[in-house]
């Protein structure tokens, strides 16, 4: 089964995105922050898809992919940025 690791500090956003994957027939692993998704990561090993917000306390969606990307599990997996921030510089970091 795909694993899929959803990052966002918003809990209505985080059970919207594991029921509708869920359903999909995916397995969700839900974390609040990009601090609790990295400790996850680095606790379990890998998944198939991370899907995370830019904007979150402890750790941003931004950091917590180059952090990701540090580690050999996930330096070359996909990567879903899924936000409401429109400034044009943060997306091109993404």
């Amino acid at each position: 089964m795909t694993k899929i690791l959803a990052v966002d500090d918003s809990a209505s956003i985080r059970q919207m995105v594991s029921f509708t994957l869920e359903g999909a027939g995916f397995e969700v692993v839900q974390t609040e922050d990009g601090q609790e998704a990295l400790d996850w990561a680095k606790a379990n090993g890998s998944v198939d898809l991370v899907l995370t917000d830019v904007n979150m306390p402890r750790m941003d969606g931004l950091t917590l992919i180059t952090h990701l990307r540090e580690l050999e599990d996930y330096k070359y997996l996909p990567i879903l940025v899924l936000t409401t921030e429109s400034s044009v510089e943060k997306k091109k970091i993404g």
